[in-house]
């Protein structure tokens, strides 16, 4: 509840709105939750097809990947694959629905500061990832023969990547005014970014000079991080890859928080 005091408002529950903060981010979680045949089991679906194709078409003609064979490669990348597109999905697609159904007021009109509205989005779209990563492993660890190397490290990829795409998620849901721009982003930005990251393939067997930009896609160090706390295996310094997504999310996380506050696309 606000008490207004001429033209300023004074936030009476303190320096946070913790009940309007876990308001927006359960509505997110249970949005999804309520047609979890198309976001939860859509998607594992799509990961499965993926590592049933390739291991059947190649798996037994690939050599090994750093000692692995080419299904255990693949598997991690797949789950994180999925993890990535599903969380850009979740932010993208709510902000996107409530500004063309009109219902961006429930929004803007509720006693919720910028870094609020940011943060419920942001991790409803985690809570997805993690979602999907969880049972994405148990299911495709039925068909693989792959445990846990590192649970932390496994972990903390899983937090970064979905927090990453939630963050572009907002900003690409605040920036599109229709869904055709939504899918704009998808088929050109997020989809071939996120297969030319290493997902079927060890990067270091692109040619050197696409090697050296490969290096700097934050999808691949988010699935190379998730594919090392899996299997132990990296195409690239791990700790380097953390911090990479730790700075990035800093980053895309201020420009939210930017374009939110100051009402980009969603006030007249």
């Amino acid at each position: 509840m606000n008490q207004y005091v001429g033209k300023k408002t004074l936030r009476s529950f303190g320096r946070v709105n913790w009940l309007g903060l876990w308001t927006l981010t359960s509505r997110e979680v249970r949005r999804f939750l309520k047609v979890w045949q198309q976001t939860i089991f859509g998607p594992i679906v799509t990961s499965l097809l993926f590592l049933f194709v390739f291991s059947v078409a190649i798996g037994k003609t690939r050599p090994e990947i750093g000692g692995l064979p080419f299904v255990n490669f693949l598997a991690p990348g797949l789950i994180m694959m999925v993890v990535l597109q599903n969380s850009f999905a979740n932010t993208s697609s709510s902000i996107v629905s409530a500004k063309v159904q009109g219902v961006i007021i429930d929004i803007l009109m509720p006693p919720l500061n910028s870094i609020e509205v940011t943060t419920g989005y942001a991790l409803g779209g985690i809570t997805r990832g993690i979602l999907l990563a969880i049972i994405g492993f148990f299911i495709i660890a039925q068909f693989t023969n792959f445990t846990i190397h590192n649970i932390f490290t496994t972990f903390f990829f899983v937090v970064m990547g979905s927090l990453m795409m939630a963050l572009i998620g907002i900003a690409g849901g605040l920036w599109a005014e229709k869904f055709d721009h939504m899918g704009t982003i998808t088929n050109f930005i997020i989809t071939p970014m996120t297969f030319l990251s290493g997902t079927f393939y060890s990067i270091k067997d692109l040619p050197d000079a696409v090697y050296q930009y490969a290096k700097f896609n934050p999808f691949f160090h988010a699935i190379d991080g998730f594919r090392y706390g899996i299997t132990g295996y990296a195409d690239s310094n791990v700790f380097f890859g953390g911090l990479f997504l730790f700075i990035l999310n800093i980053i895309l996380y201020g420009i939210c928080y930017s374009m939110i506050s100051r009402g980009y696309k969603v006030k007249s």
